[in-house]
């Protein structure tokens, strides 16, 4: 059952029994889930014209513990449901222009801070030792996510033997370049809200081939965990104009980090080589690491310091 039909269908079952404000709740709840998910009881009682004490009732009423639970279940119905254009309209009508940079770092600082509370560490252990265990690794983030992806797949390039980050132009190419997958196998996929049809396909394919599933997402209630048992969690931004995937990254990181412990002498051969490589095809600038000079030589013209 999804979250739409918990929380709708909770409201649909106990209707007939309503009083007449708990249906003037129940139709601003069908009506109007964005607004509801981000208002206190107070100020929702103020909205429908009941009083605070009415709210709470209705939320135990449908079958939570309180208004809080309500609100959670709203909040998840969300995350899944909300437009780009909506997303918009919830975000304008939250913060003004001068609290934008405050409310922007807090709200990734409050992401983080939840990621660590419920991310399980016995799950990220698993992760690390499913992707160190497998063939090859492929991993696969589509839109919003596919920096996260990129970023990853750069990383684990140093560190592992067969990394393949999955190019997302069509579904036709992903199953293409997911052919032959198979039980030895690992898969990344990484979706957030609005959760990737197209990701979540790949996921499929690659478990019906028996290809270990890992996924990243924002919740155990994710379409993306249908396919996997390692489930790696990290908060998102609920509504916002762009996708905050700050707790993702950070968790992105851990894995490499924790990676590149357990495969240390391979990890540090590769970095040796790649700084030839590097000095030797002049990939990087040494301009900050250059010994300060008494004088300074721009387009041939040599310009003595003072």
């Amino acid at each position: 059952m999804t979250i739409k039909n918990e929380i709708l269908q909770k409201i649909e079952d106990s209707y007939p029994k309503f009083s007449k404000g708990q249906r003037k709740i129940a139709e601003f709840i069908r009506k109007n889930y964005d607004k509801a998910a981000f208002l206190t009881a107070a100020r929702m009682g103020v909205e429908i014209g009941v009083s605070e004490s009415t709210i709470v009732r209705f939320a135990t009423s449908i079958g939570y513990d309180g208004y809080p639970s309500m609100q959670k279940a709203l909040g998840e119905l969300v995350r899944t449901k909300l437009t780009s254009i909506q997303r918009m309209e919830v975000t304008y009508g939250r913060i003004t222009q001068g609290e934008i940079l405050e409310n922007v770092l807090q709200a990734d600082i409050d992401k983080i801070k939840q990621t660590l509370g419920i991310i399980s560490h016995d799950v990220f252990e698993e992760a690390v030792n499913t992707i160190l265990a497998g063939r090859k690794v492929y991993i696969i983030g589509i839109r919003s996510c596919a920096p996260l992806a990129n970023f990853l797949a750069f990383y684990l390039n140093l560190i592992l033997d067969d990394v393949i980050l999955v190019s997302t132009n069509s579904a036709s190419e992903i199953f293409e370049q997911l052919i032959n997958i198979n039980k030895d196998d690992v898969i990344i996929g990484i979706s957030f809200p609005r959760y990737s049809m197209r990701t979540l396909k790949a996921l499929e394919f690659a478990s019906n081939r028996r290809a270990k599933v890992i996924t990243l997402t924002d919740s155990v209630h994710s379409p993306m965990t249908i396919y996997s048992s390692c489930n790696l969690i990290a908060k998102s931004d609920m509504a916002s104009i762009v996708d905050s995937l700050v707790a993702p990254l950070s968790v992105v990181n851990a894995l490499v980090v924790a990676l590149s412990m357990k495969k240390q002498d391979t990890v540090i051969k590769t970095l040796e080589t790649l700084e030839k490589i590097w000095d030797e095809y002049q990939v990087y600038t040494k301009d900050e690491l250059d010994v300060p000079r008494d004088d300074v030589s721009l387009n041939n013209i040599t310009i003595e310091k003072d």
